[in-house]
């Protein structure tokens, strides 16, 4: 019986050692510039989309993108001069240990340069679909007419 306690301890502490190395290997792919290419949505039609309480999907369409993982900082710059919102914006985040059902979360809070949340304190989580050394996916879900409507921002490594 206490073979099998232990055995059970130390394959939870494997289990969660696991996991601590797979968010640090995510955060040092993270690291660096990166552009926000293309933003799609899970069905067809035109909709009017609002990112992060900011600015149109159009207008983040072309952003360019650096995160900081020692401090979980980062900043976006939105870049498209048709937009009335353009310049840089501070955020802090995190990719916490997977949930349940197994997906690792990408946990994004606006800040100002003083690093004080700008949002209330709000902030947002997108599903970490993919992350290597030259393309990240993110899916967020949010409500369109009582039903899940996930839209998808595809990054691409600058530098």
């Amino acid at each position: 019986m206490k073979k099998l306690i232990l055995l059970l301890g130390v394959v939870l502490l494997a289990s969660c050692n696991t996991t601590q190395q797979t968010v640090i290997a995510a955060k040092k792919t993270l690291k660096g510039e990166w552009s926000l290419d293309k933003i799609s949505y899970d069905r067809d039609g035109i909709f009017e989309v609002n990112l992060y309480n900011d600015a149109s999907a159009e207008c983040f369409t072309g952003s360019t993108w650096k995160f900081i993982p020692n401090n979980n900082t980062g900043m976006y710059d939105v870049n498209q001069s048709s937009c009335t919102s353009t310049g840089a914006r501070n955020f802090r985040f995190t990719i916490p240990k997977p949930e349940a059902d197994g997906v690792y979360y990408f946990l994004f809070k606006p800040i100002n340069a003083k690093k004080k949340s700008t949002n209330n304190n709000a902030g947002y989580r997108m599903a970490l679909q993919h992350l290597d050394d030259t393309t990240m996916t993110w899916a967020m879900t949010v409500s369109l007419e009582g039903k899940p409507f996930v839209i998808t921002m595809n990054f691409n490594k600058l530098q």
